[in-house]
């Protein structure tokens, strides 16, 4: 980095913060306790900054020193480091153009001629006092470069002609309006974006969940409930088809509606009947879209492995396979029955070629 100069000459004497900063200055120094007061330089140099019209005096910096109680030569230290701080003075409205790569890239080299046509060189104050300019490295907005920042305002997707004339109406005090100079919102695509566009997804109605997932299940009735009498509230033959273990470690995300439902799907589900198939009749059930190796799995574990057993499925059967394997709706959702049903009579769909092509990654691998 440059050796940086705080410009003495040009100071004077005096400094002091304006009225409306002392709240300012109150509300960084509190952050920090008694002893670590000039933790807070930082903060009140920019403060000094603005109230001494874009730029550090030396008198200014006294100020900081003296409010935090810190040397001057430490103050000096933070403020010539930092190139945040301008140690000399800079115009009413001072351009920091950014030239660093992606606005190298995009057209930087010709603003810099734009700013030496309109104001000169860097740091070169109009006769006016309005206009200065510097460059500066990346202001972290590269993908609405070129740009520059005047003042705290960024002015994005600039060109030569509109960086001109942006110049001009601050140079005559006509408004000026900051972000991006090109049709798009803040770093949006050009002309609108082209993707989420449905506004139900911003409206909050895709969050409607019953409950969060990977909290721990129920617990189970006490065992003093579970062998009491009938009479007394204890279980009957019907609810303990079900075993609570059986359900023990499942998380899903499910609807008010399919909450409001699952009492009804329990009653009526029915699990489908096991068949014993050799090995080499069994037919491969990740040719269906949806199934994949580990749900697979989870159907031969059931005694599941042909096409035409999904084929043959009763709603009850799909209700119970739903509940158990912990996605309601889906079975239905992605057709498992009518791709099955295809399959089983010799048929192909889509995604069994895909399958068959060894295109489909989560055919062959375990799915997330």
């Amino acid at each position: 980095m440059a050796l940086r100069r705080f410009d003495i000459e040009a100071g004077g004497d005096t400094f002091a913060f304006k009225p409306e900063t002392e709240e300012k200055i109150s509300f960084w120094r509190n952050k920090y306790p008694s002893d670590k007061q000039r933790s807070a330089v930082i903060p009140l140099l920019w403060l000094a900054q603005k109230d001494n019209n874009g730029w550090l005096s030396e008198p200014a910096m006294r100020e900081v020193a003296d409010r935090l109680e810190m040397p001057y030569i430490r103050v000096y230290e933070v403020a010539t480091f930092y190139t945040m701080f301008r140690l000399q003075p800079v115009g009413k409205y001072h351009i920091q153009l950014c030239g660093t790569t992606p606005c190298q890239l995009r057209g930087a080299e010709k603003l810099k001629e734009v700013c030496q046509t309109e104001i000169g060189k860097q740091m070169y104050v109009t006769d006016d006092g309005r206009l200065s300019w510097e460059e500066v490295e990346c202001l972290g907005a590269c993908v609405n470069a070129p740009m520059v920042q005047v003042n705290d305002d960024y002015y994005e997707d600039l060109t030569p002609e509109s960086l001109a004339v942006i110049l001009n109406k601050l140079k005559n005090g006509v408004e000026t309006h900051a972000g991006p100079q090109v049709d798009r919102i803040n770093s949006a695509p050009e002309g609108g974006t082209a993707i989420l566009t449905d506004p139900d997804l911003f409206n909050g109605s895709r969050n409607e969940v019953a409950f969060l997932p990977n909290l721990p299940t129920a617990e189970p009735e006490p065992e003093a409930t579970a062998a009491g009498n009938p009479e007394e509230g204890a279980p009957t033959n019907t609810q303990r088809e079900v075993p609570q273990k059986e359900n023990a470690g499942k998380t899903t995300l499910i609807s008010k509606t399919e909450k409001a439902s699952e009492g009804q799907n329990a009653a009526s589900a029915e699990k489908p009947a096991a068949v014993e198939v050799p090995t080499d009749q069994r037919d491969d059930l990740k040719r269906i879209s949806g199934i994949g190796p580990k749900n697979e799995d989870a159907l031969n574990a059931l005694g599941i492995f042909t096409f035409q057993q999904i084929a043959d499925w009763t709603p009850a059967n799909v209700d119970w396979v739903e509940d158990y394997m912990s996605f309601p709706g889906r079975i239905e959702r992605e057709d498992w029955i009518g791709q099955a049903k295809l399959l089983a009579s010799g048929g192909e769909t889509d995604f069994s070629k895909r399958v068959d092509a060894g295109e489909v990654e989560s055919s062959k691998d375990d799915e997330e």
